[in-house]
């Protein structure tokens, strides 16, 4: 209890403090005393009282004409003020009233406005950074689905000419043995492209087999696909393009839209670095030359066969080559030992003819987005 030399008013009971008070539930200024016990008080008046409420359940307030006031937690306008001021004893138990401008009075403006400035930089650095957080917190189920319905949108124009699909698993098998886990396809579309899908799909299209020379040259198109499904790069290419829209509206009927932009849009830097690197490498433990691949893609960078430049620059619409990374798998050639075709002669023919003699290829709608 507090001493008599606390009280503001002698003829107030010892150990109690004047003060005012409105309860917020009505506009009366009533004027009790506060009687301390512990880390507790009541609220007495005309034999009377309120409480017990405990002193940490006070909030610091504006000073009202130069008095200190205290509100109480989950009590809208509940007030009391102290007209004498705040007695040393009782100053430990109650909660400092705040500063206005708090932290920026303390340190200065320009500090203030320096630390704000570094804040704002790091936001934005997670913001830009936030597609591949988002990619890889993705469920695997979500990202599959997704990418089931988007290959609907090549509106069953698979092709599945006499050995081709046969031929096909034999590639993808001596790229990426073992992984049941890649869906791959060839559409029937007149393109150099291809286009891997949320879910492990890849769709290679019939203009791109064509295009190659050797199986070896599809080998290194594929395992750079490949790369990109191993580490979610699409996922991440689409967040980065339409943001959370992907996930809060890919399943409901949007997949036509989310299509086009993959094959209008173009991979991060560092994204194509990692998927030539992991194909250089699967290329390697499948010994499979690397050189077709870079003069293939050094073909491709020429626009050489002038009836086809217009076809060859779809590739570059999704997957930025250069006389740089041409470089590279050759570079890589020189690690090898032991290569082996990709495919022999016979498979090769099937995988350059899985369109061209299929019949229902030739029939199906056109493609749509």
């Amino acid at each position: 209890m507090l001493s008599t030399s606390a009280r503001s008013d002698r003829s107030d009971p010892p150990g109690t403090i004047r003060v005012w008070h409105y309860d917020g539930v009505n506009g009366l200024r009533r004027a009790p005393v506060l009687v301390v016990d512990g880390d507790r008080f009541t609220l007495a008046e005309n034999g009377a009282s309120d409480g017990p409420y405990a002193f940490a359940d006070l909030l610091a307030r504006d000073a009202v004409a130069g008095e200190t006031v205290f509100g109480l937690k989950g009590r809208t306008g509940w007030r009391i003020g102290f007209p004498e001021g705040v007695p040393d004893v009782l100053k430990p138990l109650l909660p400092k009233p705040t500063r206005y401008g708090g932290f920026i009075d303390r340190i200065g403006l320009w500090p203030a406005a320096a630390g704000s400035a570094v804040i704002a930089a790091i936001v934005v650095v997670i913001v830009l950074n936030s597609p591949s957080v988002l990619a890889r917190a993705v469920p695997p189920s979500v990202e599959r689905q997704l990418g089931d319905l988007m290959t609907g949108d090549f509106g069953d124009r698979s092709c599945a000419g006499p050995n081709g699909p046969q031929a096909l698993s034999a590639l993808v098998e001596r790229v990426d043995p073992g992984d049941g886990d890649i869906d791959v396809r060839v559409v029937n579309l007149p393109v150099v492209n291809a286009v891997t899908l949320p879910g492990g799909h890849i769709v290679l299209f019939d203009g791109l087999i064509r295009k190659a020379v050797s199986p070896d040259e599809v080998a290194g198109v594929l395992a750079h696909e490949i790369g990109h499904v191993k580490h979610r790069d699409v996922m991440e290419s689409l967040l980065r393009q339409l943001g959370l829209s992907v996930l809060l509206g890919g399943l409901d009927g949007h997949v036509g839209g989310y299509t086009n932009a993959l094959l209008a849009s173009a991979y991060s830097r560092d994204a194509e670095a990692r998927a030539d690197d992991y194909a250089m490498t699967a290329m390697q433990k499948a010994a499979v030359t690397p050189l077709p691949t870079a003069q293939f893609f050094t073909r491709l960078s020429k626009g050489e066969d002038a009836k086809g430049v217009g076809r060859l620059t779809a590739y570059f619409a999704s997957h930025p080559m250069s006389h740089d990374r041409a470089a590279k798998f050759l570079a890589s050639a020189k690690t090898h030992k032991g290569d082996r075709p990709a495919l022999d002669a016979d498979q090769w023919a099937s995988l350059k003819g899985i369109c061209k003699t299929d019949p229902e290829a030739q029939k199906k709608p056109s493609f749509r987005f």
